[in-house]
């Protein structure tokens, strides 16, 4: 069974900075492209951001163009999603998604391509 574990969510002020990371338990992230995805109250999960599974494709929902960054470290077998300027709106669970891929260049911001799931890391933008 494969396993994802988010980490780095918490509490920021409006403006501030956090690193998310995504690292699965049970297998490696090689030969997947990985997706960042959001769900807040009252709102339809949304893709944020993802990277293929060679790390030369990203791509961003435009809300967040500019301010985050995905990134994947294969020695360390982990992707990152490091968020600057957050604001309100951007207060969410914050989930990752993995996708086995023979195709290294592309990764996908739909929900439904993904098959594996993460439990989430809750970001709250308040101050």
């Amino acid at each position: 069974q494969l396993q994802l574990v988010e980490s780095g969510g918490g509490l920021v002020q409006p403006g501030g900075s956090l690193r998310l990371s995504c690292a699965p338990s049970t297998f490696t992230l090689d030969y997947y492209y990985i997706g960042w995805f959001r769900e807040a109250p009252g709102k339809e999960r949304e893709g944020v951001s993802c990277i293929s599974s060679s790390g030369t494709n990203t791509e961003y929902a435009d809300s967040v163009k500019g301010r985050f960054t995905i990134s994947r470290d294969n020695a360390k077998n982990a992707v990152y999603l490091q968020m600057n300027s957050l604001r309100p709106e951007d207060t969410g669970l914050y989930i990752c998604a993995v996708e086995p891929t023979s195709v290294r260049g592309m990764c996908s911001m739909t929900g439904d391509e993904y098959d594996y799931w993460g439990q989430g890391t809750q970001v709250t933008v308040s101050s």
